[in-house]
């Protein structure tokens, strides 16, 4: 069963302060030396001898192993450290830090946070930049970024609720809040959470059709984008969490239906807008026939029967629902 890590303080010290007395040993062991060799040559004992090998043991062995113990960290930026393949510990915050010098720093397999660009973080090396020294290069392999970060995956083909191929695409915004998780629970925790986007996204747009009718009142992956945000968030986080990832938010960047129905979809809305727009205008012109009915009677202008009220009535709507201008028709005549 693989063994889930949990975070924790790196056991360190203050790095400009190990730095000043390490380099003041060293100076003054090699001045030690200096002086036994001095003194070796005009007398040969063995309190010289001993002396002198302490002093270069001390001055040219010893100290400068300690500076491999110096690291640097930005802010919003983790090592991840072990010692002889166990975890040692995790650095975390700006500053100057003296730990083990026989700590190493991890980092995940094939992540490689110093080229290429993720959430829009870039790092290059044009010409007249500043160039790293080896060694802060490789700790720079490894540094473990805290920032809030951008996944913005590749859009995807998937059948909704209907059955219906869409295309969809997604933003999340990310961040790393366990370190040891992140680099010892899963190989790529970046190339882990694209895939565990891709597969909960799959999840959630099963459940939800890409439009529904207003009588129906069902939520769409059109109609509802909070909540689907809110069921692909919480989905997503369930996935990540082995990897010690926080989900801040998923938001939908891109929907559409697939190209092979897209057509046959946009001739549906509009027939659907259309016949919205048909019933709205026979509404209205019903409604307005009623009143013009009621104001005849009620004021006493014409008196009609039944025939002329129904001649009248299809008069009216042909008027009202007709799609071009009517021709008005001078009656010279009695209407009976």
């Amino acid at each position: 069963m693989t063994q889930e890590y949990e975070e924790i303080e790196a056991p360190h010290s203050h790095g400009m302060a190990v730095l000043i007395g390490n380099s003041l040993i060293i100076l003054a062991a090699v001045v030690v030396f200096i002086l036994s060799a001095i003194q070796l040559d005009r007398v040969v004992t063995i309190q010289t001898i001993v002396i002198m090998s302490l002093s270069g043991l001390i001055g040219f062995i010893l100290c400068p192993i300690l500076y491999a113990g110096l690291k640097v960290l930005k802010p919003n930026e983790a090592l991840v450290l072990t010692l002889f393949g166990k975890y040692y510990g995790t650095l975390k915050g700006p500053g100057f830090f003296f730990v083990n010098p026989f700590v190493a720093a991890a980092a995940p397999s094939n992540q490689e946070p110093t080229t290429g660009s993720v959430g829009g973080d870039k790092q290059s090396s044009k010409f007249g930049q500043l160039t790293l020294t080896s060694r802060e290069s490789r700790q720079a392999n490894k540094v473990i970024s805290l920032k809030v970060l951008t996944l913005n995956n590749e859009k995807q083909k998937i059948n909704d609720a209907l059955g219906n191929p869409i295309i969809i695409g997604i933003v999340v915004v990310w961040k790393v809040i366990n370190t040891a998780k992140a680099v010892f629970n899963v190989d790529s925790y970046t190339e882990f959470l694209s895939i565990q986007c891709d597969s909960a996204l799959r999840n959630i747009v099963r459940l939800y059709p890409y439009d529904s009718s207003d009588e129906e009142n069902e939520k769409s992956l059109r109609g509802s984008s909070q909540e689907i945000a809110d069921r692909l968030k919480e989905e997503i986080q369930s996935k990540v969490t082995i990897a010690g990832l926080e989900i801040l938010e998923a938001r939908i960047t891109h929907l559409s239906y697939a190209p092979e129905i897209a057509t046959a979809m946009l001739q549906k809305q509009q027939a659907t807008a259309v016949v919205a727009a048909r019933q709205l205008i026979v509404e209205g012109a019903v409604g307005m026939v009623e009143m013009a009915l009621e104001k005849l009677s009620a004021n006493n202008i014409v008196d009609l029967d039944e025939e002329r009220k129904a001649a009248m009535v299809s008069n009216l709507l042909v008027v009202l629902c007709g799609n071009k201008d009517v021709q008005p028709v001078v009656n010279s005549g009695t209407i009976y």
